[in-house]
């Protein structure tokens, strides 16, 4: 009898202890989960916060942007950034500076947010391989393997958002003497697809993505390298205490956006132009007066750049590189400093460059 007892006694024992580790497991195991969701939605909105006030700080400039990309060569509205604003704010006003621009934040806030939450998990990953094929775990991510984390980051959000981009570029075009007036992004979304198919929100899909890979890669890699750099050379006395002031990383922010846009710019505006085609309305759109010549056709993204150069010349594939110049120095430079301080203040430890 003792000796059941003790045996009883010992399972128990055992029970209880297992039991316990049963409990202990499952609290860390709710835990755990919890704590890196409520990471990610930090990471998401401190992203999509950046996008939606860089975006917002230059809509006049990107709406003049877009329509240097597409008005028709045959009548000349828009002549230079000053003459160009001058004009919209004499024709349209000051509401006319920011149309489509709330279109314009419904598109990038989550491309934003889910771009900077990409860059950082395929940073991680590609970092993680590169540690285990060179052997050495301190190893840090180079230029080039920067670049290829960005590119993977840019294709994830351009791809999820990209008919909102699509419907944008047109809400951006269309004016008051518009023949036909999309009412919102959801009626153009709607629109589009009855008119032109599900396969219209795609337009431009593929020059986008091979030009996101320059864009956002170079985006990425320029300014991290850029802090990487002053950080361990401390040149001019701009680092202190490895801390980088708020103007030292707009200043990297506006260097690689201006290396990233002037590398994929021209993919820009063939995608830009790709989007308009089969909108029945868009010449009248571009030249506001009905007599002229109506806009080329394009089939595919070959055609549209042989036809673009043949006929305005090999300068149309910068047409509005000046305004968007000026217009991506503060917001790629906004967009990357908003985004840390955000995460600074939601109390994320981890920065991009980490």
């Amino acid at each position: 009898m003792a000796s059941e007892d003790v045996k009883t006694s010992e399972s128990a024992v055992t029970t209880i202890v297992n039991l316990a580790e049963e409990a202990k497991l499952a609290r860390e195991g709710v835990k755990a989960p919890s704590h890196a969701i409520l990471s990610i939605c930090k990471s998401l909105v401190a992203g999509g916060v950046a996008g939606g006030v860089s975006r917002t700080a230059v809509a006049p400039l990107e709406r003049l942007k877009i329509l240097l990309q597409v008005q028709n060569p045959h009548n000349i509205k828009y002549n230079g950034t000053i003459q160009g604003l001058k004009y919209i704010w004499r024709t349209e006003g000051f509401r006319g500076l920011f149309k489509g621009n709330g279109t314009n934040c419904a598109r990038i806030v989550p491309n934003s947010a889910v771009k900077f939450f990409s860059y950082e998990q395929a940073s991680k990953g590609i970092l993680s391989l590169y540690q285990q094929q060179t052997g050495n775990e301190d190893a840090q991510l180079t230029p080039l393997l920067r670049l290829g984390a960005g590119a993977c980051a840019g294709i994830i959000a351009m791809s999820a958002t990209y008919p909102m981009d699509m419907v944008r570029g047109r809400l951006t075009v269309q004016t008051d003497k518009s023949p036909y007036q999309y009412r919102g992004m959801f009626h153009a979304l709607s629109t589009v697809l009855r008119q032109e198919g599900p396969r219209a929100l795609y337009k431009g899909w593929l020059p986008s993505v091979i030009g996101v890979v320059p864009y956002v890669g170079l985006n990425f890699a320029v300014y991290e390298s850029l802090k990487d750099w002053l950080v361990k050379a401390r040149p001019f006395g701009l680092v202190e205490d490895s801390e980088l002031s708020v103007t030292t990383r707009l200043a990297c922010g506006a260097a690689a956006g201006t290396i990233g846009q002037t590398v994929a710019y021209p993919l820009d505006v063939i995608r830009r132009r790709m989007q308009m085609v089969g909108w029945k309305d868009a010449a009248s759109i571009v030249t506001g007066d009905g007599r002229s010549k109506a806009p080329l056709e394009y089939n595919g993204m070959i055609d549209t750049f042989r036809k673009t150069v043949r006929h305005e010349g090999f300068g149309a594939l910068y047409k509005g590189l000046v305004p968007n110049s000026v217009k991506v120095v503060p917001s790629i430079a906004i967009a990357f400093v908003t985004y840390e301080m955000v995460k600074d203040v939601l109390g994320v430890e981890i920065r991009i460059s980490d």
